[in-house]
């Protein structure tokens, strides 16, 4: 997805609701009964809430799922709240109530929530489970934030950065390749393709599964893959199209790369939402999820 929209410096209402899962019609009710936001206007008459409002919105917004009513909520001071927040996002065990503290420290900046979180999932589930469960379900929800403006590019990418450490962790973490039918995977992305935590846990899931990795990363010319591939002599290749939105687009992307990498296996992961309505080339596979790449493995 592109990265280039003006992030928004006010919130609608429908923003609140999108980032907080809370219906508009309720938070205006809330508004009225018990004073929770007062809503600003603009020049225009029109009215927006400030980054304050969607804070204390996302604080009881968790409070409000764990079964606390709105009335009790409204009583508590802010520091309450937040104490509040902090304990039940360290019941590790609620993946829905760690994926909206994720959300509450991706809009604050705020790097110690984060970690807090994520580190206590991954004692508890592991780091693969933690992945599957909980970060992939959080980007899910970051993507439809993004493409409707909730959220803007700084806080975006701060979120991306964490979660791109802990995978860089991870993957140095695993031990070196030691069964004897090992494979050497190739991964890389296409010229002009930068997301790479797709591609960076599939990379430990190939670690960990005992095989080799050879990894190029982002944006790579086809002209350095095809000199890689002739000096490293892979046994597959693995990539993702996670920019391209026509089907045109990732037909002749697939045609391309898959020229370059000949009779050589090729995996596309994680890529597609939407039927693909061309012939794939012989040899390219096309993974719907991570699930289904792992037991490839």
């Amino acid at each position: 997805m592109s990265m280039t929209t003006t992030p928004p410096t006010q919130y609608t209402i429908k923003d609140l609701e999108r980032l907080t899962g809370i219906k508009a019609h309720t938070i205006r009710m809330w508004e009225q009964r018990y004073n929770l936001l007062n809503p600003h206007r603009t020049e225009t008459n029109i009215r927006y809430y400030t980054g304050a409002d969607l804070r204390k919105l996302l604080n009881v917004s968790v409070l409000n799922q764990k079964g606390l009513r709105i009335s009790q909520i409204v009583k508590m001071t802010a520091s309450e709240i937040n104490a509040r927040v902090v304990e039940f996002t360290s019941d590790f065990g609620d993946r829905h109530t760690q994926i909206e503290g994720m959300v509450i420290a991706m809009i604050d900046l705020d790097e110690s929530r984060f970690t807090h979180i994520i580190s206590g999932c991954i004692l508890r589930l592991g780091f693969e489970e933690t992945m599957m469960n909980v970060i992939y379900p959080f980007f899910k929800k970051v993507g439809v934030l993004w493409q409707t403006g909730s959220i803007n590019v700084a806080q975006e990418h701060f979120i991306s950065n964490l979660v791109r450490q802990k995978l860089i962790v991870a993957v140095d973490s695993l031990p070196r390749p030691s069964r004897p039918d090992a494979k050497t995977f190739l991964l890389f992305l296409p010229e002009g393709e930068l997301h790479e935590m797709g591609l960076l846990f599939h990379s430990y899931l190939i670690q960990k599964s005992g095989h080799k990795v050879i990894y190029l990363g982002q944006s790579v010319p086809l002209h350095d893959l095809q000199e890689v591939l002739k000096s490293q002599n892979p046994d597959l290749c693995v990539t993702a199209l996670l920019s391209y939105n026509s089907s045109e687009d990732i037909q002749r992307a697939i045609q391309s790369i898959a020229k370059i990498t000949g009779k050589k296996p090729l995996w596309v992961v994680n890529s597609f939402q939407r039927e693909i309505d061309f012939d794939i080339p012989k040899g390219v596979h096309l993974s719907t999820s991570v699930q289904n790449f792992k037991e490839q493995l």
